[in-house]
């Protein structure tokens, strides 16, 4: 009894961490395919749009008055930087898998069944909250455009039930039901229009810039001319500020949203990623140097900071350009927040998480019509009902959760790349074609079938070098000697990378945890810095799995700095997530609770990895060449 309670848990528990096989040449969805009509620029106007929001508006004048004063366009520089670092992680593993689901996608290669459904899970809260904020934050930038709330139409008019004590936003029902029927329309269609309205946010940024450069100049600078100097909360409030803003660079990974679609996305996907990230940290610079420069940042309306800097230099019509700017802002941005979930649905139903209804795309549009639908349907709702600004918070969980596990990805890419796929169990004939072949051909020197027991133990196949038998003894031993050491370098890279992560966790924790003793998070903190460290160092000295070369579709970007610049982003979103407070987590926490218990009774036993089979990557053309030679 003891026994068979062992075998099952060992089966659930490899069952938790299996990995799937990156989209190749053999990998054909009959009736489950996106159009790839998506160029570079494309994909630079997506993430453009979905990264400036309107909070870059306001975002400013708070952050100057409260943390940078004029120092601003330094932290909006070293917020973009730590951007950069997941932007570079998220480079490299578009270009390798450039497939639908992006973190979620990336996690369940590389890590595990059970952290994809985590990240998937959390995506699915973060663009639904965050479509839902971004069109309840549109109606009253409308209502101040066109003079007030009196100037809309009836129907679209805020109203608040009293016996309820809720308002609602018939506005941003709307607005999301058009972005919607928008998507549904088709992905060229959509990229086209959020292209027209990023650039025309982009044109009133440049005004901004350009016509508050040239006041600037005529009234001196007077902004940088203080007694104060250019750091008056010092350094420690500029590195506040940075990760204040570092949170208005989110929505570049809305470009591996639409890998699927990409016309050339081992080129494209990188590109737009990079581009997108460039041109927002630019905007974004510009415009606080500007500013800031205008008029003193005490001064600085916290509400409309670009509009009473305007107007307080003699420019009171720049508002009506400033508001259209945030409502393009806002309108791009609920665009881009609402592309990527259906996508997302799509990707986690093809794996048999989600019901199938989700993975349907339309034959005419070519976009996943239905999951496009069902979730608008409920951005929609939110949006109409619900104040969802508490619920912000939320929003950040699921970016940095997403920016970690793609970090932690890359590191268990370039160190222990997974060097077997899984196969359906309908391919178990050809598979034990190959291995009688194999050691019929004197390849191998065990026989074994494959089976899904080699999920955890992925380097113990004996075929693995592939050596002849009758190969000298010395030779034999030599080789044996090489596939244990390549072996236990695999699992010192692995348990180093599980130290680091482990150091990281200890020490931003005990980082943000002002509630302890003094010497109790010195001393957790000692601690988490040292593992951080030396787990760090032996990644450094240990050379990379030359199997990395080859994983999946090869001759794209390639992350540098590897393990470092994958480790730093682990530690800044790390601390960045525990620094969010206890009441999002708690909230998190709830919907958490909800996806597992979903993946247990749903998710768990309809993957389509249940009855998968393991082999060894070196035979997988082999066998799909033996399948299809069959067929004919």
């Amino acid at each position: 009894m003891q026994k068979k309670s062992e075998v099952i848990f060992s089966k659930g528990f490899k069952s938790l961490v299996r990995r799937k096989q990156v989209d190749s040449v053999h990998v054909r969805r009959e009736g489950h395919q996106l159009a790839r009509k998506l160029s570079a620029i494309d994909l630079t106007a997506i993430g453009v749009g979905t990264t400036i929001g309107a909070g870059v508006y306001v975002l400013v004048g708070t952050v100057a008055r409260e943390h940078t004063g004029p120092a601003l366009s330094v932290s909006f520089l070293i917020a973009g930087l730590a951007a950069a670092l997941s932007a570079f992680c998220y480079a490299e593993l578009a270009s390798r898998c450039p497939s639908a689901g992006s973190a979620y996608h990336y996690a369940y290669i590389c890590i595990g069944e059970s952290v994809a459904w985590l990240i998937g899970w959390s995506l699915i809260l973060e663009y639904t909250i965050g479509g839902s904020a971004i069109a309840r934050g549109i109606s009253p930038n409308l209502a101040l455009f066109f003079g007030g709330e009196d100037k809309l139409p009836a129907f679209l008019v805020r109203q608040t039930i009293p016996q309820l004590g809720v308002v609602i936003d018939p506005c941003a029902a709307v607005l999301v039901v058009i972005a919607t029927v928008l998507l549904c329309a088709g992905i060229k269609e959509s990229s086209l229009v959020q292209t027209i309205v990023t650039t025309v946010n982009v044109c009133a940024m440049l005004f901004i810039i350009v016509a508050g450069g040239y006041l600037a100049c005529k009234t001196g600078w007077v902004g940088y001319e203080l007694h104060s100097g250019f750091f008056p909360f010092g350094v420690n409030g500029m590195l506040a500020g940075s990760a204040v803003v570092f949170f208005s660079y989110i929505g570049f990974d809305a470009v591996t949203g639409a890998a699927e679609e990409a016309k050339r996305p081992l080129r494209d996907l990188p590109l737009g990623i990079g581009m997108t990230l460039s041109l927002c940290c630019i905007l974004y610079m510009l415009v606080s140097v500007v500013i800031v420069g205008l008029v003193p940042y005490y001064s600085l309306n916290p509400d409309t900071p670009i509009s009473s800097a305007f107007s307080a230099n003699g420019m009171q019509w720049a508002s009506y350009i400033v508001t259209a700017g945030a409502v393009t802002a806002l309108c791009a941005s609920l665009t881009g927040s609402l592309l990527p979930q259906p996508r997302l649905l799509m990707a986690m139903a093809r794996d048999g998480l989600l019901p199938s209804f989700f993975s349907d795309i339309s034959t005419h549009t070519q976009v996943p019509v239905k999951s496009t639908v069902a979730a608008g349907i409920l951005a929609a709702a939110l949006a109409f009902f619900m104040d969802v600004s508490e619920l912000s918070g939320m929003v950040s969980v699921g970016t940095l959760l997403a920016f970690t596990v793609v970090a932690i990805s890359i590191l268990i890419l370039r160190y222990a790349p997974p060097n077997k796929v899984p196969l359906p169990s309908s391919l178990q004939e050809y598979i034990d074609s190959v291995r009688m072949q194999l050691d019929d051909d004197g390849l191998g020197t065990v026989r074994k079938t494959f089976n899904d027991t080699d999920i955890i133990n992925q380097s113990s196949h004996p075929f693995e070098g592939g050596e002849p038998s009758n190969q000298h003894p010395l030779i034999q031993k030599q080789n044996t000697e090489d596939k244990q050491n390549h072996r236990r370098m695999r699992k010192i890279a692995l348990w180093n990378i599980a130290f680091f992560c482990i150091g990281v966790l200890v020490l931003t924790s005990a980082a943000s945890a002002e509630c302890l003793p003094s010497l109790l998070r010195f001393t957790l903190g000692t601690a988490g810095a040292a593992i951080l460290l030396c787990s760090m160092i032996v990644l450094a000295c240990l050379n990379q799995d030359e199997a990395r070369h080859s994983f999946g579709h090869t001759g794209g970007f390639l992350c540098p700095f590897v393990p470092f610049l994958p480790g730093a982003c682990i530690l800044i979103n790390a601390y960045l997530l525990v620094s969010l407070g206890a009441g999002t987590w708690i909230r998190v926490s709830i919907w958490l609770i909800i996806g597992a218990l979903i993946y247990i009774f749903y998710g768990w036993s309809h993957s389509s990895l249940t009855n998968a089979v393991y082999v060894p990557m070196a035979y997988l053309d082999e066998i799909y060449r033996a399948s299809a030679s069959h067929q004919v």
